[in-house]
């Protein structure tokens, strides 16, 4: 990484970075190898006569291969039937522009672009009589590719000490193109060669879809006195595709009732656009024939309540509370009873395939949230966050489920130290650690005996769905450092010692069927690992 002026009088500068690593003591669940790079930079052009320019973007590619002959049997992301190969990239930039309109206004105008690609290809391996390995065909190749044309511009003007307005739109166009060529599990025609290989692959998804998303808004705040706001606004989104619109009002009070006392309250109407592969798929409605059975469906949207109190009891010390309540509705389900959901979506690496949804699913999520931070002064810093939830959903069946998302509770803790050492106390010994704690992830148990029956691929029990909860997540890390600063504060030394994980508890990642053993095993997370890190900052 590096950073440093472009021109000192126009107050300019850049800020680059690259990386390259090759994660093999860190894969999960795999003796595959992970390989990724990406590259990051961010361009300040300073003021000039146009306003203010900043040039940003980032890269990265990422790449795994699962080979069939190298698997073992606690290898549960792969088959040793076949050879998997995996990539993925994404590429974005981007141009930020400020201009001072006046003294009391300005406008913040953003443009960009960003590509995310995704690629499987699945080659299955051919047998002879003897079980022996003769060849392979390619069976399965799938590709995603996802551009996203994005302008926004925001104009902010200060009428008098009370009264400020802030009003913009955000147009972003989306393109998306999806194809799926599958012959796997595919029959042979003795007609053709008869040599044990699938003659034709079947288009499974072949979408090249493009849809502007619209989105305005104007927010006004009004200050009854130095101690009383309120925030009233109005937000919009038009979806082309269907031409859904969603108009959301949103509002907020805020009371600092002592100098370090302060209550607010909110309410706000938001929505969420449906995960476009959901918005696309294309169901077969008979042999042969596809149509997007979900194409007209509306935004999901929730209505947002929060109450918060902050008390600043202390030089560098404050205490937070928050309660809040989501109520969500229009959510897509399935037509016929069924426990699906698409707020579920996200939970897992891939979309599940659902089609003839509509928009008449539920959920709720409400709790409590406690936050209490030591700002970094006399030499230390402290953070303690609690989150105490419950997360629930009904599907078309009717019944009330916890989400993929439930896990009643997640508390962390931070901790650092510095130590100034040498005779002018200008190197330090340092210490942080940091504990994690969550409740166990909801997940749906598989059915063995029907996965068995669908040639190894995973059957859920779909009436039992989220019913079953992983173990509670724990870690603590802790990590030691020692920074040596040059006599003239040019160049910084620092070494690390960062033992991850130290009570070696492997968390549940998850279950999953192993064609090895053709069981259900559990996948875990990689225990205490130590990593060593050197710094040289000039």
């Amino acid at each position: 990484m590096a950073e440093g002026p472009l021109n000192r009088k126009k107050q300019s500068s850049y800020l680059v970075s690259y990386r390259y690593g090759i994660a093999s003591l860190a894969a999960t669940g795999t003796s595959a190898i992970p390989y990724y790079q990406d590259l990051s930079f961010k361009l300040n052009f300073g003021e000039t006569k146009l306003g203010r320019f900043e040039l940003f973007g980032m890269g990265g590619l990422s790449s795994i291969d699962f080979i069939g002959d190298e698997i073992d049997e606690n290898d549960l992301f792969a088959d040793p039937t076949q050879d998997a190969f995996v990539s993925n990239a994404l590429g974005l930039i981007g141009l930020n522009h400020f201009l001072r309109l006046d003294k009391t206004s300005y406008l913040k105008t953003t443009i960009g672009t960003t590509i995310m690609s995704s690629n499987f290809d699945q080659d299955n391996f051919i047998y002879n009589e003897g079980d022996q390995v003769i060849g392979k065909y390619r069976a399965t190749e799938a590709e995603d590719i996802e551009n996203r044309y994005t302008l926004s511009s925001q104009y902010n003007k200060k009428f008098n000490a009370r009264f400020n307005l802030r009003a913009g739109v955000l147009a972003q166009v989306y393109n998306l193109q999806s194809t799926v060529n599958d012959r796997d599990m595919r029959p042979d025609i003795p007609d053709n060669d008869d040599d044990g290989i699938p003659d034709f692959f079947i288009p499974i998804r072949d979408v090249n879809e493009t849809t502007p998303l619209i989105e305005t808004y104007a927010q006004g705040e009004y200050k009854f006195s130095d101690d009383l706001s309120w925030n009233l606004g109005l937000h919009n989104q038009y979806l082309d595709y269907n031409q859904s619109n969603s108009l959301e009002p949103r509002t907020g009070l805020s009371w600092q009732f002592t100098d370090k006392e302060s209550v607010s309250f909110a309410y706000g109407l938001h929505s969420q656009l449906v995960p476009l592969p959901v918005l696309v798929y294309e169901e077969e409605v008979s042999e042969g024939v596809f149509e997007r059975t979900n194409d007209q469906l509306d935004f999901m949207k929730s209505h947002h309540m929060v109450i918060a109190y902050d008390y600043k009891f202390a030089n560098n010390w404050r205490l937070k509370a928050e309660a809040y309540y989501q109520r969500l509705f229009d959510i897509p389900i399935e037509r016929n009873s069924s426990s699906y959901s698409v707020v579920n979506e996200g939970a897992d690496f891939i979309f599940n395939e659902r089609g003839s949804l509509v928009n008449n699913g539920n959920g709720d999520n409400y709790g409590l949230e406690l936050t209490l931070e030591k700002f970094f002064s006399q030499g230390y810093y402290m953070l303690a966050t609690a989150s105490i939830y419950e997360s629930t959903y009904s599907g078309s069946d009717g019944v009330e489920r916890n989400t993929a998302f439930n896990n009643n509770y997640v508390f962390n803790g931070l901790f650092g130290k510095e130590w100034a050492v040498g005779k002018s106390k200008r190197n330090a010994i340092t210490f942080d650690t940091k504990l994690t704690t969550t409740g166990g992830t909801p997940y749906t148990p598989i059915d063995l005996e029907a996965t068995r029956a669908n040639d190894g691929r995973e059957v859920y029990q779909e009436d039992r769905a989220f019913s079953e909860r992983y173990d509670a997540y724990f870690r603590w890390d802790v990590k030691f450092g020692f920074r040596l600063n040059s006599k003239k504060g040019k160049v910084s030394h620092q070494f690390f010692v960062d033992l991850q994980n130290v009570t070696n508890r492997e968390n549940v990642f998850v279950e999953r069927y192993n064609p090895v053993t053709d069981e259900i095993n559990t996948v875990t997370q990689t225990g205490f690992f130590p990593d060593f890190m050197y710094r040289i900052q000039f």
